[in-house]
């Protein structure tokens, strides 16, 4: 044993290499920092086991004193019992083996490692329970413990029968238990007291570790050789990682502080971290010190993450480490001689230090407590020393069993499972001990566990929140935990949990971005809100069943066998069957994460927020002590969402409301609040920072859905979810002490939604009892959070925005008003740098609600000037009119040209040029009953006008290609004016203050113009109009010429030139209607007046030849009458036809209907035309006659018979019937008209035979 004793202090003061760096930056499980694996080959099979410190609270280890031989241990050394790092928590316990049970040692884990919890982690618990479990096939003493489920991890922790039931005599919380455990497991139960046996062994232990630190005074140490300098270099290599704070040991509370240093976020965690919210609305720390202290602390000297085989547990250990020996680390362990090592102390020893990554273990045996040797083992070793032989597969089958035992029926979280073998037993029983407590309901919330289940659970929904962010995968698992969370807790005893928890729920639907439609597996609909097993309940039953049916095959039963206990969850019937591989493996598979339900319906996902909202408003409502003096509200009362007409409404009450509007939206509050609110809470309390939270939520809720009832077109409903909207943020502000920016922000959104509502109402008011109807419902769960809302606030800031008026004036002015809101908040201080893309939004809808308003007062200034009966001067009512739309047109272009929108600053502009029209109109002088008179100065004026905004719009448009629809309406806009103004100065010439040629040239050049603006090349809808107006135009030209050539005389010169230009308009009049096919009339009077122009001309010349020229061309002319003729027959037998079909009077008005502003004959106008055309053709045909039979040289044969055709032809005119019918009539005159075409060979185009 010398070279031993000589080995023991070779090794130097440090921990296992690549192992031992503490990671004391902050919990975590990731980081490859600290992680060493190590491999113990038992036989042909290799058990994989990996260490990764997480946490240690012991300063590196240094050498083991080793205590000379004779050594008595039953003396005290110097050092005894007093605290020292190298020992941490153990000096005064058996290798870790608390003196006093701690059921809820692995929650003070999980609380601190609070990202390992539900996924990462399988098993969280002391590595004392672990080897209990492990060693269950080899043990006959009893085992007690109570598991938790949360997510995938299960956390394991003693439960003391015998303390708890001592305990429960004083505090009454486990009696139910008591009585339980009594009636049907030990009915002889009594309090058995450990022997004096048991304490001598526990104190020479503890002696024996103190006697081993090296370099108290109490033993000599055996590491001679190591000199002072290489005692530094050990120390500074793991200054780094060692926490400095334990370089004193002074009291307790400082080996606290690292841990508190590094765990700051995660372990003290404030609502906040999961929302958008800035820290100044962050939560406080759910739980106080107080509370945290109540055995809830992580009182372990290390947290390590141990992986054995494939099963990850997070175990805590209090084993001391030493340095020496052939190895970095060493545990120590004391032995007596007399008895041998048996499994169980084997199997203890060899778990120990794989736990912990310790390579090798010192033995110090002794006699009666004198020391007698020392002896080194190999940790691999130890599974094959004399005496305590196991199998290390073995150990890894009842590790891998156990777990999948556990998993497989441990499945609803928040529940606690009591797993339980008594003493000599083989049968292993799992009991749901909340199940149990809830069958006596007012024991209900008497599980001592409840507090702690629930805490942690929201602690690690909390946790994943902060990564929910970037994958949506965590949702379902979120859900579940808060879900189990919230079913645990008394709403009375634990509000700001519950609070948080609901409000948590509520973020989980995250309101303002689109569904993401992935058909990922966190997605999925359904599931259960507290089992994490993958099987139905159906499915399980029917394994129950099959399991039962054979011994052999079952290990585990629901319903237990007659001597079985009935109230078990599952048994183990035999712990051999733990021993054997895989037997429980199969069984059930855990399902990798919870569904979350996601509704493609937004109205329903909602709903959902809006209930969790409510439900941490009651939560916090139910939790401020001082009630306001608010008469007591009943939640099933409505509260009234009153409409109003508005038109009876003074405009005082109106601009105040405007003002009460603007002074909320746009003048936050600044500074925090310092005085209690309308409820009682205190500023800067939780209840405070919840209802803040709550509040927005909620606000952000209606909006969404009032959003969704706008794209439906219910704007009733639409208007009732804005109202609720604004009235969550009144109370928000009546709450908050200072309004950030992403608050604003969203209030503008709200305004700017509010003011599209109240717009399309405008837009809509023949349904106004629909939206009446549906601004007039209410839900119960609406009231109840309006109820909530009015212990705040009065609700009442924007009642004058989203109040249902009846008034569509009304309306657009609302909408205007809270435009102007929005608009107000984004050029406001706080949002200047942050809003481009929504100050564009709200500006292109500022100006659009003002052309909308422009146009009605410009649409009332029109229906009264269409009402007067006789049109007298302009009243001060129209002209009040036209400045109002003029006002708004001019704002309007303003807001779109801030924004550089081209197309609605010239659709702005061609409005107003419309408005300038309206005005021309109202300018129009009257004389008497005549009609109207010359055409004035104003109306020239204000014509001129709109074709100076109309040329501007077509300049801000630049080209067609920036926006064709507009371009065109423009155009056309542009070339109607002039048009109109060449017209009326044509019809209703000013001959009173102009000269005839002035005239002449103002209505030709306007006329041009206009022909300018006819795109006659475009194919578009309004091509037919151009063509007919371009027809107009240069009839209308021709006419004028054809005037002027009459009335001229003198200047020869300028008479060539009217009769060159009349006859060049003519040609193009008769080219354009023919073209047409739906306009025979003007075509047929276009032709006569042609017709007369020729006789015009005729009649100023002498020869005869010359005159039968004439007259022939006046007959070619006449011929194309044909046309139109034919046109006017085909509508007269369609006419004809109608009517003597039996369902006359329909067709003829679906005919009158059908009918264009061109289409139809107008038959007065026919028969005036027809009195025009035949004494014109007999006149033609009978000078022709005569010319021709007078001539003095002799006809040709072809005259002869063109002579004979005219004869012909004017005999049946002459003998036409005078009161024949007029389709009979116009038949005959195309005949006649084809008659003379064929002997004449005048041009046929575009006619055909009737």
């Amino acid at each position: 044993m010398s070279s031993m004793s000589a080995s023991a202090g070779d090794g130097e003061p440090c921990t296992p290499l690549d192992n031992a760096k503490e990671e004391v930056s902050g919990p975590t499980c990731t980081g490859d920092n600290s992680k060493h694996e190590s491999s113990i080959c038992s036989g042909s099979s290799e058990i994989k086991s990996r260490a990764v410190v997480k946490y240690c609270a012991a300063p590196p280890p240094t050498s083991y004193a080793l205590l000379q031989e004779k050594t008595d241990l039953k003396l005290p050394p110097a050092n005894w019992l007093r605290e020292n790092p190298q020992l941490g928590s153990a000096g005064t316990t058996i290798l870790g083996s608390s003196s006093k049970s701690k059921p809820f040692s692995s929650f003070g884990m999980a609380y601190e490692f609070i990202d390992c919890i539900g996924d990462d982690v399988d098993v969280v618990s002391d590595s004392e329970n672990i080897k209990k479990l492990l060693k269950i096939p080899y043990s006959k003493s009893h085992l007690s413990m109570a598991v938790h489920r949360v997510g995938r991890t299960l956390l394991l922790d003693e439960l003391d029968i015998q303390e708890l039931f001592m305990r429960s005599s004083q505090t009454g919380d486990w009696t139910w238990l008591k009585e339980f455990y009594q009636r049907l497991i030990d009915q002889k139960w009594q309090r058995k007291k450990k022997s004096k046996e048991h304490w001598y062994q526990k104190a020479i232990l503890s002696k024996f570790l103190y006697y081993s630190i090296n370099g108290d005074g109490a033993a000599e140490p055996q590491s001679d050789g190591l000199n002072e300098g290489e005692e530094d270099s050990g120390a500074d290599e793991f200054s780094s990682s060692w926490p400095t704070a334990f370089t004193s040991t002074s009291n307790a509370e400082e080996s606290e502080a690292p841990k508190q240093e590094s765990v700051t976020v995660d372990s003290s965690f404030a609502l906040g971290q999961v929302t958008s919210v800035p820290k100044e609305q962050n939560l406080p720390t759910i739980f106080n010190e107080g509370e945290n202290g109540q055995g809830l602390r992580n009182d372990f000297v290390r947290n390590i993450m141990w992986t054995f085989e494939d099963i990850h547990m997070l175990v805590g250990s209090n084993m001391p480490i030493f340095g020496g020996g052939r190895y970095p680390a060493v545990s120590l362990r004391l032995r007596d001689n007399n008895k041998p090592i048996n499994i169980l102390t084997g199997i203890d020893y060899w778990l120990d230090n794989l736990m912990c990554n310790v390579p090798e273990l010192v033995m110090c045996f002794h006699v009666n407590g004198i020391v007698q040797k020392y002896e080194m083992i190999k940790t691999e070793d130890i599974p094959h020393l004399e005496n305590s032989t196991f199998s290390t597969r073995v150990v890894k089958d009842i590790a891998q069993n156990v777990l999948s035992f556990l998993k497989s029926n441990c499945t609803k979280e928040g529940h606690t499972y009591w797993l339980f073998k008594a003493s000599g037993s083989d049968i292993v029983k799992l009991y749901d001990l909340t199940t149990l407590c809830e069958e006596a309901e007012e024991e209900k919330y008497q599980n001592p566990f409840t507090l702690p289940v629930a805490v942690l659970l929201y602690k690690v929904a909390s946790n994943l929140m902060l990564k929910a962010r970037q994958n949506r995968k965590h949702y379902g698992t979120i859900r579940t935990l808060l879900l189990n969370c919230v079913k645990l807790l008394h709403q009375d005893r634990h509000p700001q949990i519950i609070a948080s928890a609901h409000y948590m729920l509520s973020e989980l639907f995250q309101l303002d971005e689109p569904l993401e439609e992935d058909g990922g597996e966190s997605l999925r609909a359904g599931g259960s809100e507290d089992s994490y097993s993958d099987e139905d309940r159906e499915e399980e039953e029917e394994e129950e069943d099959l399991t039962e049916d054979s011994d052999d095959d079952g290990s585990y039963s629901n319903c237990s066998s007659p001597q079985d206990d009935s109230k078990a969850v599952a048994v183990i019937r035999s712990v051999g069957e733990l021993s054997v591989p895989e037997k429980y493996r199969s069984t059930h598979q855990i399902r990798p994460s919870c569904a979350f339900p996601v509704s493609q319906d937004k109205e329903e996902r909602c709903r959902l927020v809006l209930s969790y909202v409510l439900k941490g408003l009651k939560a916090v409502d139910g939790s401020i002590k001082k009630e306001s003096d608010l008469p007591a509200a009943d939640p099933n009362t409505p509260i009234p969402l009153k409409y109003e007409d508005r038109s009876a409404t003074g405009a005082c009450a109106t601009e105040k409301g405007i003002s009460l509007l603007l002074e909320r939206a746009a003048g936050p509050l600044q500074g925090e609040q310092k005085h209690t609110t309308r409820s009682g809470m205190i500023p800067g309390s939780w209840q405070h920072h919840m209802k803040l939270k709550l509040f927005f939520k909620a606000s952000k809720a209606y909006y969404v859905l009032s959003d969704a009832a706008t794209n439906l077109l219910k704007y009733g409903r639409a208007l009732r979810y804005i109202k609720l909207s604004l009235q969550c943020y009144d109370a928000y502000c009546s709450v908050s002490g200072t309004l950030h920016p992403h608050v604003l922000l969203f209030h503008s959104q709200c305004l700017s939604l509010c003011g599209d509502i109240q717009l399309m109402l405008a837009q809509n008011a023949n349904n106004r009892a629909a939206y009446l109807e549906e601004y007039s419902y209410q839900t119960k769960e609406d009231q109840e959070i309006l109820h909530s809302l009015h212990r705040e606030s009065s609700c009442q800031a924007f009642s004058m925005a989203t109040d249902l008026a009846m008034d569509p004036e009304y309306q657009l002015f609302v909408s205007s008003k809270c435009y102007e809101a929005a608009y107000e908040l984004l050029v406001s201080e706080p949002l200047k740098d942050l809003t481009s893309d929504q100050l564009s939004q709200v500006l292109k809808r500022l100006g659009n609600i003002r052309n909308e308003m422009g146009v009605y007062y410009m649409n009332q200034a029109a229906a009264m000037q269409a009402e007067k009966e006789v049109k007298k001067s302009v009243s001060a009512a129209e002209q009040e009119m036209w400045k109002k739309s003029f006002g708004f047109f001019e704002k309007g272009m303003k807001d779109f040209e801030a924004i550089g929108d081209s197309t609605n600053t010239a659709l702005l502009l061609c409005n107003t040029g419309r408005l300038m029209r309206i005005c021309a109109q109202a300018h129009c002088n009257l004389s008497g009953d005549e009609g109207r008179g010359e055409f004035s100065p104003e109306e020239a004026l204000y014509y001129n006008k709109a074709i100076d905004y109309y040329l501007q719009a077509m300049k801000a448009l630049a080209s067609r290609e920036k926006h064709s629809a507009v371009w065109d309406s423009v155009n056309w806009e542009l070339s109607t004016t002039y048009f109109t103004l060449a017209t009326l100065l044509q019809d209703y010439a000013p001959v009173s203050r102009k000269a005839q040629e002035q005239i002449e040239r103002e209505v030709t050049e306007a006329m041009m113009k206009s022909l300018k603006y006819c795109d006659l090349q475009t194919d578009s809808a309004r091509q037919p109009l151009y063509q007919y107006r371009a027809a107009t135009i240069h009839h209308r030209l021709a006419s004028m010429y054809h005037s002027c050539f009459r009335n001229q005389v003198g200047d020869e010169h300028l008479r060539k030139q009217h009769r060159s230009l009349a006859e060049l308009h003519y040609s193009k009049a008769v080219s354009l209607f023919l073209s047409l096919k739906d306009a025979p009339c003007e075509l047929l009077r276009t032709l006569l007046e042609r017709v007369a122009f020729a006789e015009f001309t005729m009649a100023g010349q002498n020869s005869s030849t010359a005159k039968l020229k004439s007259l022939t061309g006046a007959i070619e002319i006449m011929t194309e009458t044909r046309h139109a003729f034919q046109l006017i027959h085909k509508e007269l037998q369609e006419e004809q036809t109608e009517l003597n079909e039996p369902d006359s009077a329909e067709s003829a008005e679906s005919s009158d209907v059908a009918n264009g502003p061109m289409a139809g004959l107008n038959l007065q106008e026919v028969m005036k035309l027809i009195g025009v055309f035949e004494p014109s053709f007999s006149f033609l045909l009978l000078q022709v006659i005569k010319l021709m039979t007078t001539a003095k040289r002799k006809p040709s044969n072809k005259d002869e018979e063109l002579l004979k055709t005219y004869k012909n032809v004017y005999s049946k005119l002459l003998r036409a019937e005078k009161n024949a019918p007029l389709v009979s009539r116009v038949e005959l005159y195309v005949e006649l008209l084809q008659q003379l075409m064929q002997r004449t060979g005048s041009d046929d185009t575009g006619t055909r035979k009737p």
